[in-house]
């Protein structure tokens, strides 16, 4: 893709710069369903880390992607705990009456 390794640092340091600058614009209200809906994105990390630790190729890869699988695996159930925990607050509660 880029032969060029200081121009994929400088691709690297601007998505930093430009990930931090998107995320702090967003208001408190708001980070917990988008940080819950993004975690379960981690899915396609899932599936990347599956063929990356399934290679065989390496020890090191499949090491790596088993404990990507470990991580992401994590990352997604955390975010829909988060959704579930969130939708609930939302819930009618039945009168004690």
């Amino acid at each position: 893709m880029l032969d060029n390794p200081a121009a994929a640092l400088t691709i690297f340091v601007l998505a930093i710069f430009v990930g931090f600058e998107v995320i702090s614009k967003v208001p408190p209200l708001l980070h917990t369903p988008l940080m819950s809906g993004s975690n379960a994105i981690s899915g396609i990390t899932i599936v990347g880390a599956i063929l990356a630790a399934g290679s065989e190729e390496r020890t090191l890869s499949t090491v790596l992607g088993f404990v990507a699988i470990v991580f992401a695996t994590i990352n997604v159930v955390g975010g829909f705990l988060v959704t579930n925990r969130m939708l609930s607050m939302f819930k009618k509660k039945p009168d004690r009456a």
